[in-house]
């Protein structure tokens, strides 16, 4: 009798973990909380690469701060990062009247509305799908955003499913390029864009971010640029009762003619976000991994 191939029990696995997902989405938050802490303690002690990244990471960083204070900063984000990633459940899979009564947009949520041509400046924090589904919520605008494929074709659907479960939200893959991003966005259709991360040393300039020099790919002030758009940060924070989503007003002068200066600024104030909500960013990215010629490596 002949073995079952491979995919056929990646296929299983994926399968009953999002049906595992969908289970979790009708447990109190606090139960989910619960096990997100659970599950965070349980990555810190078994996931010693991505631990050893986050150490180097908020070493790098944060110099100032004793190593007592730099351990706990470690495992306060695998914590959140579980949460998180947890909080996916009931984002995703909960009635819309749960996901409304746990996620709330505050600040200048005026920058959102009208027509306007926006580009909202989404980093990495760990609650950026709660993000997604605060503004949908409230202002369910066409808008848009740059989406890579998942390896995993069911992983990927579903995901796709989650982030576009409420209002309407167009994927443009990279290799559509600039054209109908830039036509969208001076249509109306703000763009979500997340542009913090290393994606190696094509289309990337180095800037400061923390002081130290950093892969940073300049499409902020691009796109900006292109579709005459104003740019609007979203910070999504996790607090005790959901998320707390915070819209920034819209930054003055940005773009500016220098696209090098703008994503130096880029840079600087999302260092100004980040230090009001350290655990809570993305560390386990490999954000210093294109160093400058001649530098050694930083993992």
């Amino acid at each position: 009798m002949s073995r079952p191939p491979a995919n056929y029990f990646s296929a299983f696995a994926t399968r009953a973990g999002i049906a595992l997902m969908q289970g979790l989405a009708v447990l109190p938050l606090s139960w989910l909380r619960a096990l997100g802490t659970g599950l965070g303690w349980t990555l810190y002690a078994l996931v010693k690469s991505r631990r050893r990244v986050v150490e180097i990471n908020f070493a790098v960083c944060f110099p100032e701060r004793s190593a007592a204070e730099r351990r706990q900063l470690t495992q306060q984000m695998f914590i959140y990062f579980a949460q998180a990633w947890l909080d996916r459940a009931w984002l995703w899979h909960a009635p819309k009247s749960w996901v409304q009564r746990r996620v709330h947009l505050t600040g200048a949520v005026h920058e959102l509305t009208g027509t306007g041509p926006t580009v909202i400046f989404l980093p990495h924090f760990v609650g950026l799908d709660a993000a997604w589904a605060g503004v949908a919520l409230m202002l369910p605008r066409l808008s848009t955003t740059i989406y890579t494929d998942q390896s995993n074709k069911l992983v990927d659907e579903w995901i796709l499913r989650g982030r576009q479960r409420f209002g309407h939200l167009r994927l443009f893959g990279r290799v559509d390029g600039v054209k109908p991003i830039v036509a969208a966005l001076r249509e109306g259709q703000p763009l979500y864009l997340l542009p913090d991360m290393d994606f190696g040393p094509e289309d990337s300039v180095f800037v400061p971010f923390y002081g130290i020099p950093t892969a940073t790919v300049p499409s902020l002030s691009r796109f900006a640029r292109l579709g005459r758009a104003k740019v609007v940060p979203l910070l999504p924070r996790i607090t005790a009762a959901g998320y707390e989503v915070q819209v920034l007003p819209a930054w003055d002068n940005f773009p500016s003619d220098d696209p090098l200066l703008d994503t130096a600024l880029m840079n600087a104030r999302l260092q100004q976000y980040i230090d009001t909500m350290p655990a809570q960013y993305y560390w386990v990215h490999k954000r210093f991994k294109t160093r400058p010629d001649g530098e050694r490596s930083l993992y």
